[in-house]
């Protein structure tokens, strides 16, 4: 142990050693035990009892020197050299100290102990760097009185001490104590030499034996001071005799310890020491280590990965412990998948994007029909990206029935746009970890499904599509919805962690899209994170567009038929539009025409020609008899319908609702498996009947008689208020026994007191009258403004008629006149 004297204004020494026990050659570097002779004869020469003498003073940094032992130490600086110089030239003792705080680098004399010891210089050897090396002996403890000089060294006043012993046998037994244990505490060690083990057992000095002791023990610097201040020798013995029965506590248990681990010592380590050893043996041999090799070539994915930081200080650290670990170890395996993940993912890596609009706006036009509203939304961000190129992806939700393009959509948006495309299918998505991943500590555990994407696709600007996130599950593994809230919110998006990586990841550059067929299901915290836009259901002229353009051309090459393709007017199409689909999407509609084209090609194959073109009669011998006739062909001429409108998931839909009466007691009977809100409709649409009997003509005795309300089709669920309106002009058209207009269809809640009330949905539901040929709708007043998302050419052929109470839709189904 090197032990270090302070380069201060207090003439530096360094001392080279101090627990060396080499026994008494001076040329050792540690404290020597006094066995040369002059030296002992020197010391029998001083007189032992307390004496004032002005003597140098040597400021030590981690040494305490005890009376009786050699100390080597090293002189480098002029005013420690002239010290020791001068006291050797005298033939003078001088005071070594010890400071207080080892750590100051020039100590005044208050940072000094004020007990030191006097030494003798013995030999004074000059060192290869210019200093000097010099080698001394205690004396006797000497205790510091008064400074006198500081320049060119430090001079004090000192008090040689006397040291107070007796012969008690108290003293002798805590002597022989004191021997006992350093010998049994030092046997077999190796900071202890065996000479000073004899010297030790030899020792009949109480004084002698209690500083060669506190010479040789692994003591603080404190405890080291506290024991040469100490002039009572038999108190001297019992502070040694604590230290050595706590230092024999503290062995016992290292051994214990030491023990305990051996026993411990798992199968898996045994496997780790003998697989160093095969991998010692294979170097030796020149084979390659898989396991190196491995580590190797993590390594440098990792440098090349374009890690943050911090993620790069966690893969480094991981990278670390797999090195140390045997290659075939459980946690090994788990370590290497996780930076093989690490260093796989696309952390800097994005993909070009175009900006140019009217080529992005190309795009679009070439891959769908409409949908002006979508179009406009991501033209626009393509726009703002090119003005900020830092700007953070929109989170836009499609919403619209099933069969509208809404997944196609997103292909062709990452096709405009120059980024890559991945579907994330969250349809019946029920386990949180599906989108945060599983934590290491589980076996085979993986990223969540988005890490997994981003992965996949090798950018971290792709188009992520989260499709039918409205089929989205929970269950008592967690709630996948409120995982999604972190990776839809831009504010937060940017450091996403996924339990398995844990390690931040940046969404923020992800232009994520959402599909949904409903927007109810989704959770309001999910929904308002989103920019939610409407994908309507198209209406005979869009699918006859659409049907041109894409559907049958697509059909047709898909079957090979696309250079032998006969003629299909807009008649034979309107054919299939309107005899074999009843849709607000188009999926049905395309697989038509796929069945149409198979049965196209296997006339080809079998007759070497194809038809140069495919009639409207030819459309039913392909397909078969119609599947939907005209709903409203003579529906509507019947006293007692009324067409309703309502909304699916599918879209809009028409709604005939048929009332009948017979002879009974006033009874009201519902069927068609409505639900308890249009039971309730149909009751309130009697009693606003029943209150405007002498208005509308209508004999009250009627109300004696059973009345009958039904809604096709029975197996269907149904409910809501949106029937209302329809439901009072189905009952007046009953008993007025009056028919209504065939081409008139209505939708609105009632209240009692005749007013129509707004309803959702209307929309789906004005598209789906103008599908079933309707002309003329009533809506109420309060719905107007939705008619802003439908585009005019779309209403074309169709008059929509907004109406705030019943009085108004009587008299237009009517041409009954009633005062509100």
């Amino acid at each position: 142990m090197t032990d270090d004297v302070y380069p201060s204004s207090c003439d530096p020494v360094r001392a080279t050693a101090q627990d060396d026990p080499s026994g008494g050659d001076p040329e050792s570097d540690g404290p020597q035990n006094p066995v040369d002779d002059d030296a002992g004869e020197a010391e029998e020469g001083e007189s032992r009892a307390s004496e004032r003498r002005v003597l140098r003073v040597l400021p030590l940094r981690n040494t305490v020197v005890f009376p009786g032992l050699i100390n080597p130490m090293v002189a480098t600086t002029p005013r420690a050299r002239q010290l020791v110089e001068d006291a050797a030239k005298d033939k003078d003792l001088l005071v070594t100290v010890c400071a207080r705080d080892p750590s100051i680098e020039e100590p005044t004399p208050d940072d000094l102990y004020q007990v030191g010891t006097a030494v003798r210089i013995l030999r004074l050897v000059p060192s290869d760097d210019g200093g000097q090396r010099i080698y001394v002996q205690g004396v006797r403890r000497a205790r510091i009185d008064n400074y006198v000089e500081r320049d060119p060294y430090l001079r004090a006043e000192v008090t040689l001490l006397d040291e107070r012993t007796d012969s008690s046998l108290v003293t002798e037994a805590v002597h022989r104590y004191v021997a006992q244990q350093f010998l049994a505490l030092t046997e077999g060690s190796s900071t202890v030499n065996e000479a000073v083990r004899t010297l030790v057992s030899s020792i009949d000095d109480s004084a002698v034996l209690s500083d060669q002791v506190s010479s040789h023990m692994s003591l603080s610097l404190e405890d080291r001071q506290e024991l040469l201040e100490l002039v009572d020798v038999r108190a001297r013995l019992e502070r040694l005799s604590e230290h050595l029965a706590r230092e024999v506590e503290v062995q016992r248990m290292e051994r214990e310890i030491r023990e305990e681990v051996q026993e411990e010592l798992s199968r898996s380590q045994r496997e780790y020491v003998l697989r160093e050893q095969a991998r010692a043996i294979r170097r030796q041999l020149g084979e390659a280590d898989q396991g190196t090799d491995q580590i190797e070539v993590l390594s440098k994915r990792i440098g090349e990965a374009g890690l943050p930081e911090s993620v790069r200080a966690r893969a480094e650290r991981e990278l670390t412990r797999l090195g140390s670990m045997p290659p075939g170890a459980m946690e090994a395996a788990t370590i290497r998948t996780y930076l093989e993940w690490i260093s796989e993912l696309p952390w800097s890596k994005e993909s070009e994007e175009s900006l140019d609009v009217a080529r992005a706006r190309g795009v679009l036009d070439e891959d769908h029909y409409d949908l002006e509203k979508v179009k406009e939304r991501i033209l626009e961000f393509i726009a703002v990206l090119r003005l900020k190129r830092d700007l953070r992806g929109p989170i836009l939700c499609f919403v619209g029935p099933p069969g509208t393009g809404k997944t196609s959509l997103g292909r062709s948006i990452a096709r405009a746009t120059g980024r890559e495309f991945a579907r994330l299918a969250l349809g019946g998505v029920r386990d949180e970890a599906e989108i945060r991943g599983h934590r290491r500590t589980y076996i085979g555990a993986l990223p969540g499904r988005v890490i997994q994407t981003l992965k996949r696709v090798g950018t971290r600007n792709p188009v992520i599509m989260l499709d039918e996130m409205d089929k989205l599950g929970t269950d008592f593994r967690g709630d996948p919805a409120s995982a999604l809230l972190e990776v839809l919110d831009p504010e937060q998006n940017r450091e996403f962690s996924d339990h398995f990586l844990e390690v931040p990841f940046d969404l923020s550059k992800v232009l994520f899209i959402a599909t949904a067929n409903l927007l109810d299901p989704i959770p309001p915290a999910l929904r308002d994170r989103m920019e939610v836009i409407e994908v309507p259901g198209y209406v005979e002229e869009d699918k006859l567009a659409i049907a041109r353009r894409y559907l049958l051309p697509r059909q047709l090459e898909r079957h090979g038929l696309k250079d032998a393709a006969p003629h299909f007017s807009d008649e034979t199409l309107q054919t299939v539009i309107r005899s074999y689909t009843r849709e607000a999407g188009l999926r049905n509609l395309e697989r038509e025409f796929g069945k149409i084209a198979r049965k196209l090609a296997r006339a080809y194959v079998e007759t070497g020609q194809v038809a140069s073109e495919v009639t409207p009669a030819e459309i039913h011998k392909l397909l078969g008899p119609k599947r939907y006739e005209a709903e409203l062909a003579g529906r509507g001429e019947i006293p007692g319908v009324a067409i309703g409108l309502a909304w699916t998931q599918a879209g809009g839909e028409i709604l005939f609702i048929e009332a009948t009466r017979m002879r009974g007691s006033g009874k009201l009977k519902i069927t068609g498996l409505l639900g308890d809100v249009m039971r309730e409709s149909v009751e309130t649409a009697v009693a606003a009947v029943r209150s405007r009997c002498k208005e509308l003509g209508i004999e009250p005795e009627v109300f004696k008689d059973d009345l009958h309300v039904h809604i096709p089709a029975g197996a269907t669920p149904k409910d809501g208020p949106s029937a209302g309106v329809a439901l009072v002009c189905a009952l007046t058209s009953l008993l007025l026994e009056r028919s209504m207009p065939p081409d008139l269809a209505m939708t609105g809640e009632i209240t009692l007191r005749g007013r129509v009330l707004p309803v959702g949905g209307i929309k789906e539901k004005v598209l789906a009258a103008k599908r079933a040929g309707v002309r003329r709708v009533l809506i109420p007043t309060q719905n107007r403004k939705d008619l802003v998302d439908i585009a005019p050419e779309r209403l074309e052929g169709l008059e929509v008629v907004p109406v705030e109470r019943i009085e108004d839709v009587l008299r237009i189904a009517f041409g009954v006149e009633i005062s509100g």
